[in-house]
């Protein structure tokens, strides 16, 4: 499937009265669902849906500071190629909309943005990481 015939069909599901759908076709694996989960059995979302969300999900107030987080399901790489440098180091400053790494999932890569322009703080995530959708990625003092 390709990322059009994937939008295609979170459309169709977001305009229907269809609760959950669920795809497995080989590799390929779309869950999507509307049901709400309760706060005590959290559930990861596997939906391609959020890729078309990146900037919505980016940011999390937190005790003062913000967090981007990831906006889906892969593997996260926090330079644009092997040997390259970072997208950003800590106490380097980032402008809302700048790329601050990339999450790959289906072969498909993600540019993840900042919403907010800031220093940052730490980076809670390794390159090469694994990470899971609504995960922290970064912490960004907000300037």
């Amino acid at each position: 499937m390709n990322f059009d015939e994937i939008n295609k069909i979170i459309d169709k599901f977001n305009q229907s009265s269809v609760r959950e759908l669920e795809i497995n076709d080989g590799e390929f694996h779309l869950h999507l669902s509307k049901n709400e989960s309760s706060p005590e059995t959290p559930q990861p979302v596997r939906s391609s849906e959020p890729a078309v969300k990146v900037e919505d999900s980016s940011k999390n107030s937190v005790a003062g500071s913000n967090q981007i987080v990831a906006p889906m399901v892969g593997t996260v790489y926090l330079q644009s190629e092997p040997g390259a440098k970072p997208y950003v180091e800590p106490g380097k400053m980032v402008h809302a909309g700048d790329v601050v790494c990339v999450i790959e999932a289906m072969k498909m890569l993600t540019e993840v943005k900042s919403n907010v322009t800031g220093q940052v703080k730490n980076i809670l995530v390794e390159n090469e990481d694994l990470v899971e959708y609504d995960q922290p990625l970064f912490e960004i003092e907000e300037k």
